[in-house]
């Protein structure tokens, strides 16, 4: 379970002066779900899942992974998580399986049971056929395989997926769409950030829509449809946003000034 509240993230730019790039987030996600982020490119949403994996502190506000603070208990709250982005390393010299090897042994797993566990993932992401195949030689969607394999070699409770079908062919970023609503239905609990409606819509129980670091509705794609009157996903994310930029007309960017 994923509990977010009241998250922040401030920086300072030496051009602009204090810059709010997440501001007041909340919101819950369970096992068995699939918890969408959906905005457009600097909405706030990889900010999110980088101070959910860790990597980054809040400037305020507090989430737990699992029961596990991620400020308080760091390393007991990435033990929980599996992190995918089109942005994960893959290493040129190592094979398919040696990379999720790596990876199963940094999670200090037993020898026989890694061995169990790279043979069920490698049957259940159909990668046998690239279980020799180096980094350097994998087309885009071979090395998300590996992504997902070794994210899952640990069993995580938690999946975060960052926009993961960026850059990928069409039968590509279908086979990984299925591959994680099949871990939905295996009780993970998955947030999946994207800026593309289609995926949201066919994909995720809930949504959260997210622009300049603010979080503009939330709710199941049915509930969202009826509380704003708008079948279309796509109109409704674009009247939520002109509505935004209509209360929140932008400041002149001035040193020192918080700028939204």
């Amino acid at each position: 379970m994923i509990c977010v509240d009241r998250l922040t993230k401030h920086y300072t730019d030496l051009r602009r002066g204090q810059f709010t790039a997440l501001a007041g987030l909340s919101f819950r996600a369970y096992p068995g779900q699939i918890y969408g982020l959906l905005g457009p490119n600097g909405a706030g949403k990889t900010t999110t899942l980088r101070i959910l994996s860790t990597l980054l502190q809040p400037t305020s506000g507090a989430a737990t992974l699992n029961g596990y603070d991620i400020v308080q208990q760091a390393a007991q709250a990435r033990r929980q998580i599996g992190f995918v982005s089109t942005s994960t390393a893959v290493y040129d010299r190592m094979t398919a399986w040696e990379m999720v090897q790596y990876f199963g042994r940094l999670h200090d797993l037993d020898e026989k049971l890694l061995g169990e566990r790279m043979e069920q993932i490698f049957d259940r992401l159909r990668m046998n056929d690239i279980r020799d195949v180096l980094g350097a030689k994998m087309s885009t969607g071979m090395k998300q395989k590996v992504s997902i394999a070794r994210a899952l070699i640990h069993d995580p409770p938690i999946l975060i997926f960052d926009e993961p079908t960026v850059g990928l062919d069409v039968l590509a970023a279908r086979s990984l769409l299925e591959i994680i609503a099949q871990l939905r239905d295996q009780g993970k609990c998955i947030l999946f950030s994207t800026h593309i409606m289609r995926e949201a819509e066919k994909l995720c129980d809930r949504i959260a829509i997210l622009y300049c670091g603010r979080l503009l509705a939330e709710g199941a794609l049915d509930e969202l449809r009826q509380q704003y009157g708008q079948e279309d996903l796509e109109e409704l994310f674009f009247r939520l946003i002109q509505e935004y930029e209509q209360h929140h007309p932008p400041p002149t960017a001035q040193m020192g000034q918080t700028v939204s």
